[in-house]
């Protein structure tokens, strides 16, 4: 086997975002590679919880500390997201 890492596939990393009564901004509640990633995945589909794959910004949340809010330069893409999921969300109820 060759030195070269290139060929194994990327390693799965999920984050769980939460936001607060009290909170300014969301915040990171879990995160994780590997099975970990699958397992907060499969806790979220479980819970009837939105799963969006942006890899860019999972990789950048991945550097935000657990229970630690998301950093000003983050909201953009953050709400954008949530944005995202209320869409789905109304379109889901119109549908039932």
């Amino acid at each position: 086997m060759s030195g070269d890492s290139s060929s194994l596939p990327p390693r799965r990393s999920a984050v769980a975002l939460g936001y607060g009564e009290q909170d300014k901004a969301p915040r990171v509640l879990a995160s994780g590679y590997g099975p970990l990633a699958e397992r907060i995945i499969e806790e979220a589909r479980r819970h009837d919880i939105y799963v969006q794959s942006t890899p860019e910004l999972v990789g950048l949340l991945m550097q935000v500390d657990i229970d630690e809010q998301i950093p000003p330069p983050l909201y953009h893409a953050v709400a954008e997201l949530l944005s995202w999921v209320e869409t789905v969300a109304q379109a889901e109820d119109f549908s039932r």
